[in-house]
């Protein structure tokens, strides 16, 4: 563990009881910080308010009282959901407080090395194929933050023989200020979270701080498809392994077309690793990866360059591609249905990755869409439902402009379903009247384009309530 009396009786206050802060509070209380944690819940709201109690932190429920951030305090862990408007936060910035994420205290805190990996969609499935990978190599990985064990339990634990792999998002990363990892990955950057950081720069400065602190022995994966990853090129100080889906590559992880036995009907498309020397590993088929859809080739690519860059053979990854099961949520198997096909993708946030998942079937898709409205006009997706939507079921918040892109596409069957007494009713109208739009051999497809929060607590109970509703069917 590095820095033993790191923190030491420190004061430091956490703000936001979720799962980071109640652990990010235990971690430094155990290391002898002065800890107090505060929430604008009501008590009665914040039940992990009594665990921490129980072990002597301090625990202020119901709002942020004056005095709460003074001078004596010498750090501030927020939550990566609050805003840096919100006063606490405004008022340690005032007092030059150094203001933070639970990454950066793992990160200081944490022995092994450190895998990030972040991007607008695939951070999940990357993030989880990478840990199969290693884990296959014999290295030892721990899977850690939003999809495993909380990071700070996780770096307490680390030795400088395990790789930590960690999902990271904007909001998290917005909050670092040293953090460093071994291996930092791009995936990919599409226009999402523009509510909280209040511009397209904002954002895409916030992912780009994965790579502000690394050296020329780190190296940096980034989707050489992607403009945006391109444009960072210049500022990366890491050594830069590229992936890409459409391009051949002096250097890195590609699909290139080979011949199995010399003839044009035997073309097949693989996934080769080219390293600086010019040789080349073929590590697996496209078409032998378990996952459908064009965005899971590009992260399995991106997690074989990770893999790679952490060591592992390349020979072993084909294995790990093929025998793959995916992420809960994430076009998501459902259920067959009377010939139609369900699939869950309810961490489809974003429009990009509602048009990543309907550009992954060949077959007329009904749409069930709609959610948090945070201010886009959803145009983007006017192509793609021209071109693969027979129709659409639209929901939530922003449900209207939904119905409009959809007319504007020529859909002829569209159904808005108003929000009424229940989240999980609407949401279970909203999947028999799509099962009742589908024929057999369509497909009905959960991929709201939007967050959950204006109906649900989560992407993971809008999944669930929907994956309920069709085994209900």
């Amino acid at each position: 563990m590095k820095h033993p009396d790191m923190y030491r009786g420190e004061e430091v206050v956490v703000l936001g009881l979720a799962k980071s802060g109640v652990q990010v509070a235990k971690v430094l209380h155990d290391r002898g910080a002065v800890v107090t944690v505060n929430d604008k819940k009501e008590r009665d709201q914040s039940p992990e308010a009594s665990e921490l109690e129980s072990l002597g932190i301090c625990v202020i429920s119901g709002g942020h009282p004056d005095g709460l951030i003074h001078e004596g305090v010498s750090l501030v862990i927020k939550n990566p959901g609050i805003p840096y408007s919100a006063p606490p936060v405004q008022k340690a910035l005032e007092l030059g407080i150094e203001v933070v994420t639970e990454v950066e205290v793992a990160y200081r805190l944490c022995a092994a090395p450190i895998i990030g990996i972040t991007g607008s969609n695939g951070k999940t499935t990357t993030t989880t194929w990478v840990g199969q990978m290693l884990e296959a190599a014999g290295m030892n990985p721990i899977v850690a933050g939003n999809i495993g064990t909380p990071l700070c339990e996780a770096a307490q634990e680390a030795t400088e023989d395990n790789w930590m792999v960690v999902e990271l998002s904007s909001f998290q990363l917005k909050g670092t200020e040293t953090f460093r990892p071994k291996i930092g990955c791009l995936l990919n950057i599409a226009e999402t979270h523009l509510d909280y950081h209040g511009s397209m720069k904002d954002y895409v400065d916030s992912k780009s701080k994965l790579f502000a602190n690394q050296v020329a022995t780190d190296t940096a994966v980034l989707n050489w498809d992607d403009p945006f990853c391109r444009e960072l090129v210049p500022y990366v100080k890491a050594s830069i392994l590229p992936f890409s889906r459409s391009e051949e590559l002096t250097y890195g992880v590609f699909v290139s077309p080979s011949y199995i036995t010399g003839q044009d009907d035997d073309l097949m498309r693989r996934i080769i690793y080219r390293n600086s020397a010019g040789q080349e590993t073929i590590i697996a088929d496209v078409d032998s990866i378990s996952l459908p859809g064009r965005f899971n080739v590009e992260n399995a690519l991106a997690a074989c360059g990770i893999a790679i860059a952490a060591g592992a053979d390349p020979s072993l990854l084909g294995e790990v591609l093929a025998s793959f099961r995916g992420v809960e949520h994430r076009l998501e198997y459902v259920a067959d249905k009377a010939g139609v096909t369900y699939y869950n993708n309810s961490k489809a946030t974003n429009s990009k990755a509602t048009i990543m998942a309907l550009t992954s079937f060949q077959r007329p898709v009904v749409l069930i869409a709609g959610g948090l409205d945070r201010g886009s006009d959803y145009m983007e997706l006017l192509p793609v439902l021209s071109g693969r939507v027979k129709a659409i079921v639209a929901l939530g918040e922003t449900r209207d402009k939904l119905t409009n892109v959809a007319q504007l596409a020529g859909l002829k069957q569209i159904i808005s379903v108003d929000n009424g007494e229940s989240a999980a009713a609407v949401l279970e109208q909203a999947v028999q009247e799509a099962s009742a739009l589908a024929e057999e051999g369509d497909v009905v497809l959960l991929s709201p384009a939007c967050a959950s929060w204006d109906m649900f607590t989560s992407y993971e109970e809008r999944g669930c309530i929907f994956k309920e509703a069709v085994h209900n069917l």
